[in-house]
């Protein structure tokens, strides 16, 4: 299945995408697409649903995250060798666990607005791991048992806040739209094989990041596993599992968000995302 969110910000209302690609109201079953909803049973109660028998959603409503009431987002820092390498680190030989305030996630195509004094910021397309089940001290084996599903994340970085002065990696990525999520929530049983998606960005119509999760140092098994060591994850909790090289603070020279620019971006079966950069407004 592919779980959606649609309507104005704060107001959405949950829903599926059908086969033909026509938006499904889920209002009549269930509140919203909650971490209640990822469970076990509450996704097999969605699956017996006939798409065909739900509302169909009018027009082009704007999506909103694809999850309300995400509990956690955990960042995995430098999980492609090519990415370390661009940004002048070597691999970890461990994942690198960072947080992200769950106040920048945002629709899939909702403006990222630029923080005031941002001088440094910059893109990233991640795979989403959307937990489903309370996962601690789980092993690699059993780690995909406990995922409901996958999406696509942009995890904007200001690169100035997060590596210069005092650093500290939570306030270079938690500024208000840093987080657009969606525009699903696919499934793992559409997910088979989360080690294989190709992974893309676009800045202004050129392609900027084109790679595989086939090429993550550490996969989702391992980083599931590793993370339930150190913290439990809950029902609705994000993995922001690491970006490939690409990213504008990777280049020679440099190149960072300005107001205008437009991002495209997508990870293989998850649906894509696209955003207009904006000045901060007071």
């Amino acid at each position: 299945m592919k779980l959606l969110r649609y309507g104005r910000p704060g107001k959405e209302k949950p829903g599926l995408l059908d086969r033909d690609g026509a938006i499904r109201d889920l209002s009549g079953k269930v509140d919203d697409i909650t971490p209640t909803v990822l469970s076990p049973a509450g996704l097999a109660k969605l699956a017996r649903l006939n798409p065909a028998r739900l509302p169909k959603v009018s027009g082009r409503p704007r999506l909103g995250p694809c999850l309300a009431s995400v509990g956690k987002i955990v960042g995995i820092g430098l999980n492609y060798r090519d990415h370390a390498l661009e940004s002048g680190a070597r691999p970890p030989k461990e994942p690198i666990i960072f947080m992200k305030a769950t106040t920048s996630i945002i629709g899939p195509n909702d403006p990222i607005v630029l923080p005031k004094g941002s001088k440094k910021t910059d893109w990233e397309v991640e795979l989403g791991v959307v937990i489903g089940t309370r996962a601690r001290y789980v092993t690699q084996k059993a780690a995909l048992d406990h995922v409901a599903g996958y999406c696509v994340f942009n995890d904007i970085s200001e690169r100035s806040y997060q590596l210069e002065g005092t650093g500290q990696w939570v306030k270079g990525k938690s500024a208000d739209s840093f987080g657009p999520i969606g525009p699903y929530l696919v499934t793992a049983d559409e997910v088979p094989n989360p080690q294989a998606l190709e992974i893309w960005l676009d800045l202004n119509g050129e392609r900027a990041q084109d790679s595989s999760t086939k090429l993550m140092l550490f996969g989702v098994k391992k980083l599931i596993s590793f993370a339930s060591r150190f913290m439990t994850l809950e029902p609705g909790d994000v993995i922001a599992t690491g970006t490939p090289a690409g990213v504008g603070m990777g280049r020679r020279p440099q190149r960072f968000l300005k107001a205008g620019d437009k991002l495209r971006l997508g990870v293989e079966g998850l649906g894509e995302q696209r955003q207009k950069v904006v000045s901060f407004r007071p």
